[in-house]
């Protein structure tokens, strides 16, 4: 019997990314609290998003109902990485990175939790910006899963491809 193994990655669908965007958008344009801060909320290049306001307390308002679309799409928060309230002129910015793959000392800390606490005959592959873990039963690749899930990392994971 072959190998059972699955890959662990951490992506974000952009879609839904664009469509909780589009919804922060249409609220920032229609709730009266932002009435009048020229709040506004678009995309920077290919992962980024920027987000704008005249006051340092209305753009970060503006980022928590992003966060709060973005939660209801299900995408984990761990996927944004948003920076501090920046003054430019006369308004605020604040500049976010939507995060996708797995980055090479992320990966390395994976694999050392999946060689020192994880089943016995499981190993992890570091393959790009993803792992692949393979193992002879099933019920351990199981295990590894739930053990990433109990983890702290600073990434959100996904499990793809369990063979």
């Amino acid at each position: 019997m072959a190998d059972s193994s699955f890959d662990v990655v951490s992506k974000v669908d952009r879609q839904e990314v664009d469509n909780a965007l589009n919804q922060a958008a249409k609220e920032l344009s229609q709730r009266f609290d932002f009435r009048g801060t020229n709040a506004t909320i678009a995309w920077a290049g290919e992962e980024g998003v920027t987000l704008q306001a005249d006051t340092e307390e209305r753009v970060s308002a503006a980022l928590e109902v992003f966060k709060e679309k973005l939660v209801k799409r299900n995408i984990s928060l761990k996927s944004l990485d948003a920076g501090e309230p920046q003054s430019s002129g006369k308004s605020y910015k604040i500049g976010a990175r939507i995060k996708q793959g797995i980055e090479s000392d992320t990966a390395k800390k994976i694999a050392k939790i999946i060689r020192d606490e994880g089943p016995k005959g499981v190993q992890a592959q570091i393959q790009g910006d993803q792992l692949r873990v393979s193992g002879k039963k099933r019920d351990d690749l199981q295990a590894v899963q739930q053990l990433l899930r109990s983890k702290d990392l600073d990434v959100a994971l996904q499990f793809d491809n369990y063979r």
